[in-house]
């Protein structure tokens, strides 16, 4: 299972973040970095700020070890735990992918952030013995001057980082030097709110 609970407390600027040493059972998180490794169906895909091989785990059918995980049930508590940790009202909508980052690929500084989408997000690590020379460090940044830099994160195996997305959410991962840095995504997104105008056209 995903142990969110495990988050320390949020850290509130320059947007709110929080650290999970720990963050999913250890055979568990074993097992999936087996499956990316060997298993997974990774596509490439080339944007403006970054190349990385990537799939959507709603185009994936996960080995019975794994799906537990990502159940419906585990999913929703997930969110429970993102709503109390953020204050926020969710969707139940989770989208999870998976990203893989190779030699000589990076993400350069972005914020994610889209008006009406998605809101909160979870990055969990998983890497092998990944050491400062290999790269791929994950960095905060206080503005989009490369050189502002709130904090650098090394993609300590196991370990997560759940934030909140805003115009302020600067972030970037370093270039790859040696190895295969994974991460899996969850996107979390606002709970719709309904207008008086829907609510009485639902009427009819």
């Amino acid at each position: 299972m995903i142990l969110a609970s495990q988050s320390k407390a949020l850290e509130l600027s320059p947007f709110r973040y929080g650290l999970i040493a720990g963050c999913m059972e250890p055979t568990l998180a074993s097992s999936m970095l087996e499956w990316l490794e060997d298993g997974a169906p990774w596509k490439l895909r080339v944007a403006d700020f970054y190349e990385q091989h990537e799939f959507s785990f709603d185009d994936a059918v996960l080995p019975a070890s794994l799906a537990e995980a990502f159940s419906s049930d585990a999913l929703d508590e997930l969110r429970q735990h993102m709503e109390s940790r953020f204050g926020v009202e969710l969707s139940a909508r989770i989208d999870i992918t998976a990203h893989r980052l190779t030699h000589g690929q990076r993400i350069k500084i972005h914020n994610d952030f889209i008006p009406g989408e998605e809101s909160h997000r979870l990055l969990i690590q998983l890497n092998r013995g990944w050491e400062d020379a290999n790269g791929g460090l994950l960095c905060f940044f206080n503005s989009n001057d490369p050189s502002d830099v709130h904090r650098i994160l090394r993609p300590v195996h196991n370990t997560g980082v759940v934030f909140e997305i805003s115009q302020a959410s600067l972030h970037a991962v370093t270039p790859i030097q040696a190895g295969d840095r994974y991460t899996l995504v969850l996107s979390f997104f606002p709970r719709a709110k309904c207008s008086q105008s829907a609510n009485t056209s639902s009427s009819a």
